[in-house]
């Protein structure tokens, strides 16, 4: 499914695709382009079983400054109806079936933070700088702030990183688990090439009911998530991946995962 539309481009190799955000002389800034052009290709995404790992970058020295402020509302455009289509992008990244991967260089402020927050993995470049920037700018987070931050560092930190609207260092996000992975700046591409190439190796079907079942457990019971996670091992269970894993456990050699069903209709 590559494109190169003029705000985004993408490349595929291996399962793994890699979106670049291409705005770089706004330092990758998201206007109303950007947010449909990355809704219709992530909406593809979800329905493409040949891409197993999404890679979510930024064109040149950064990854995203957040909103392009400088782009007003059309004059018949309420605000309510614009934020609900353009949050179909944090719903849309953090729902996909694959896992996905920030790449973060440079900035990354505001909801541009919060898209790389959608991420399963962020794995950050040690000149990249994180901040929730909204109170700066008159504003509230959007993108999906307000549940993520919550959810990753509590509510009190999370109420530090937005009501002061600081400005952390890779180390600090990390410190902060904020932050998967930190790297040198030139060798934050193969690290995460390296982690893309292991989970695209991976089962895709359990790696898919892996991460739901996490993306759920925040708002469930013990007792619930017990009983998706005998419903998520059942569907395993039922795919060529859970024979060819133990099969390849028996004879010490590495599983070539297809994320085939098993069960067929007569």
């Amino acid at each position: 499914m590559p494109t190169n539309d003029p705000v985004i481009l993408t490349e595929t190799s291996g399962g793994v695709l890699t979106v670049t955000l291409n705005r770089p002389d706004k330092k990758n800034a998201l206007n109303t382009e950007i947010y449909e052009a990355l809704v219709a290709l992530l909406t593809a995404v979800k329905r493409d079983p040949t891409v197993r790992v999404l890679v979510l970058r930024g064109a040149g020295d950064d990854f995203c400054a957040g909103g392009d402020l400088s782009e007003g509302l059309a004059d018949d455009d309420h605000p309510l109806r614009y934020f609900d289509r353009i949050h179909e992008v944090p719903r849309l990244l953090h729902e996909l079936p694959i896992p996905t991967i920030a790449e973060v260089s440079g900035a990354a402020f505001g909801a541009g933070w919060n898209l790389a927050l959608c991420c399963d993995l962020v794995v950050a470049s040690t000149d990249a700088r994180f901040s929730q920037v909204f109170t700066k700018r008159g504003l509230s987070p959007d993108c999906g702030g307000s549940w993520l931050l919550p959810q990753i560092v509590g509510l009190q930190l999370a109420k530090r990183l937005v009501l002061l609207a600081e400005v952390l260092s890779a180390a600090e996000a990390e410190r902060l688990g904020l932050v998967t992975f930190v790297a040198e700046k030139g060798q934050v591409g193969s690290l995460v090439a390296k982690l893309a190439q292991q989970l695209s190796a991976s089962s895709p079907g359990a790696l898919s009911q892996s991460k739901r079942l996490l993306n759920e457990s925040v708002t469930q019971t013990l007792g619930a998530s017990l009983a998706d996670e005998g419903r998520a091992q059942t569907a395993n269970l039922a795919t060529d991946d859970s024979r060819i894993a133990f099969e390849a456990f028996l004879s010490r050699k590495q599983p070539s995962f297809t994320g085939r069903w098993s069960l067929h209709a007569q």
